[in-house]
C-alpha cells in the first residue's frame, strides 16, 4: 500500500449553524423532512458501494458510547470494518470490531493507520477532530448539513484555534435537503 493511497477523512453531520449534537447529546433532530426537488437521489446501492471503500473507522469515545446505545435498536452501524476509539476510560466492548487507543495522534496515523488502511472515516467527535486539523493529520473534511438552526448545542469547531486554508472538492445537494461540503486540507 503506497504513503500517497492513505487517505484520513473527517466526516461529522452538523446543522446550518454549526452543531453537532444538541445540549443533551441527542441527534434526533438528523432526520429531515425536508425535500429539495433538484437534489440528488441518493441510492442504497451508492451508499453500500460508498461504505465498502472505508478501510477502518476513527471515533471519540463519546461517539463510541452513542453507538453502543443506538445499536441496541438499529444494529452496530459501522458493520465488520475496524473501529478505533480514542480514550483515556475504560469503555464496555460489545462484541464489535473495536479496539480503543489512547497514545499519541502522530504515532496511531503514522505506525498503524497508514501502513494497514486506505481509507479511514473519523466519524464523530469534534475533539478529536480538532486534534487531526490541529495536527495536520486529517487529509480531507465532508460536512452534511441537516437543513436545521438548532441554536444551541455541541459546535463541530469549537474553539480550534488555528486557520486552516482548505480547497473545495466537492458540493452535493440531496433530495433529502442534506448538503455535503467536501473539503481538501490544504498542508
Amino acid at each position: 500500500m503506497g504513503k500517497d493511497a492513505f487517505k484520513l477523512t473527517i466526516h461529522m453531520v452538523s446543522s446550518l449553524d454549526g452543531f453537532i449534537a444538541k445540549k443533551d447529546n441527542s441527534i434526533s433532530w438528523f432526520e429531515t423532512v425536508d425535500n429539495y426537488e433538484k437534489g440528488v437521489t441518493l441510492t442504497e446501492q451508492d451508499t453500500a458501494a460508498f461504505l465498502k471503500s472505508i478501510d477502518c473507522y476513527l471515533i471519540g469515545s463519546q461517539t463510541y458510547e452513542h453507538a453502543l446505545k443506538l445499536s441496541k435498536s438499529y444494529g452496530w452501524v459501522y458493520g465488520d470494518v475496524p473501529v478505533i476509539v480514542l480514550t483515556h476510560r475504560d469503555l464496555p466492548v460489545d462484541g464489535h470490531n473495536v479496539e480503543f487507543y489512547s497514545g499519541d495522534l502522530h504515532e496511531l496515523v503514522s505506525e498503524r493507520l497508514k501502513p494497514n488502511y486506505q481509507h479511514v472515516w473519523m466519524a464523530g467527535g469534534a475533539v478529536l477532530a480538532k486534534d487531526l486539523i490541529r495536527l495536520r493529520l486529517a487529509d480531507e473534511i465532508r460536512v452534511s448539513i441537516i437543513p436545521i438552526i438548532l441554536g444551541e448545542g455541541k459546535l463541530f469547531f469549537d474553539q480550534i484555534q488555528q486557520e486552516q486554508m482548505l480547497h473545495v472538492k466537492n458540493v452535493t445537494a440531496y433530495k433529502n435537503g442534506i448538503v455535503e461540503l467536501h473539503y481538501e486540507i490544504r498542508k
